[in-house]
């Protein structure tokens, strides 16, 4: 299951939400897992996969 990092401009926490990708593409209404403020940003993050196949 994917994780989205955000950043409450409020209190200034990091925090991760797991969602399916349904989940996300629906839009849910995202708040502050600290706070529960709705001032919140979307951290740029990476991610990789690991497979059996070798590149």
């Amino acid at each position: 299951m994917p994780a989205y990092e955000y950043t409450c401009k409020d209190c200034k926490k990091d925090f991760t939400i797991y969602l399916s990708i349904k989940e996300y593409e629906s839009n849910p209404k995202i708040t502050c897992t600290n706070c529960q403020g709705s001032n919140i940003v979307k951290k740029l993050t990476s991610f990789f996969t690991k497979t059996s196949k070798k590149s």
